[in-house]
């Protein structure tokens, strides 16, 4: 098995990484903190291989950073106003990590565990984690399983029960640059979003409620569009979150694996399609990266130098019921898939 150390948590737990690929010469490099993905290695239009995910070099930069570089979120996955939702008239407190609300659930969060490995192949990995203690109803028993495939995807399968209802919602965070992790803003970047509506939030990044058309917006990628073409328009939406922060309504039906996204690097050749069972992707230009904050190899990054597609329930469901629902009911099984497929000019 390819295990590598990572470092000791502030806990003293040994964290590893461990390397998945395929025959083709892709790899993806992860960690059992936070079940996190390290490294994407894929091949551009010139055939010299790329990282195109951001990430540190040892689990302590993962814990003392608020980045969640790759992680797996949850058990709820994005914001929860007021850092607390109710369930058949009993309510939970969150942490309040960010203004008033709650973040990725915050300090007891699944991004800030060290998972389990339950398999692990040449091609495919298998981590797992019981979450209990963390705020939310009863015990819920996590799978994430990772897979790279001949296709040159990475595919995310998501499982989980719960042995009491809880709200859930995981996602994987991580912040792809297709030029390279250390290369700079991605502003002209090409973007697609197979997205009709998204939902509006307020100041605060918790959606109104609302599910708007991007239609005459500059929320509109239902064609290729550059990522940064229109980011600094005077738009109330981009001018509260710094950027694009915001969920999108993927088209087609919850459950049945559909496009969601397509990026694409002119200066690279690599292209990057995202596929979703979920309802909604995060689109997040990575506006609150700290300028000058190091990463993997000493690399440099900032505000806009990647971007996420956070595929996922909508924020802050628990406190909508126009919002699809996400109440894990025991004896249901949580099962989503997300599958990034790469793709170069040579190829």
């Amino acid at each position: 098995m390819n295990q590598l150390s990572f470092g000791k948590t502030s806990k003293g737990i040994d964290a590893h990484k461990y390397s998945i690929e395929n025959k083709k010469g892709m790899k993806v490099v992860l960690t059992d903190m936070g079940c996190a993905v390290v490294e994407i290695w894929v091949k551009d239009a010139a055939g010299k291989y790329r990282d195109v995910a951001l990430g540190y070099d040892d689990v302590q930069q993962y814990e003392k950073e608020g980045t969640y570089f790759g992680a797996i979120v949850g058990r709820y996955a994005n914001r929860i106003a007021g850092a607390k939702f109710e369930i058949d008239g009993v309510e939970y407190i969150l942490d309040a990590n960010n203004n008033e609300n709650n973040l990725h659930s915050g300090a007891k969060g699944l991004a800030r565990e060290v998972w389990k490995v339950a398999e692990h192949s040449d091609h495919k990995i298998v981590f797992t984690h019981v979450a209990e203690n963390d705020g939310y109803p009863g015990v819920a028993n996590c799978q994430i399983t990772y897979e790279v495939t001949e296709e040159n995807a990475l595919v995310i399968s998501y499982l989980a029960t719960a042995d009491k209802k809880s709200p859930f919602n995981m996602t994987n965070h991580t912040y792809f640059n297709l030029d390279g992790h250390g290369s700079g803003p991605v502003t002209e970047q090409i973007l697609r979003i197979h997205a009709e509506t998204y939902t509006p939030s307020d100041a605060t990044n918790i959606p109104t409620g609302e599910i708007a058309t991007v239609s005459g917006t500059p929320m509109d990628f239902r064609k290729g569009t550059p990522i940064g073409v229109r980011i600094n328009e005077p738009f109330t939406q981009l001018v509260q979150a710094n950027g694009y922060d915001h969920n999108y309504v993927i088209d087609g039906e919850i459950g049945l694996l559909r496009k969601a996204a397509q990026a694409y690097s002119d200066s690279s050749g690599i292209s990057m399609d995202v596929e979703t069972t979920l309802p909604g992707m995060h689109f997040y230009t990575a506006n609150f990266l700290d300028k000058g904050l190091k990463g993997k190899c000493n690399a440099v990054y900032g505000p806009r130098h990647a971007f996420c597609m956070e595929t996922q329930f909508f924020p802050d469901a628990v406190n909508h019921p126009n919002f699809p629902s996400v109440t894990l009911q025991p004896g249901q099984t949580y099962d989503h898939t997300t599958v990034f497929s790469f793709t170069s000019i040579k190829e």
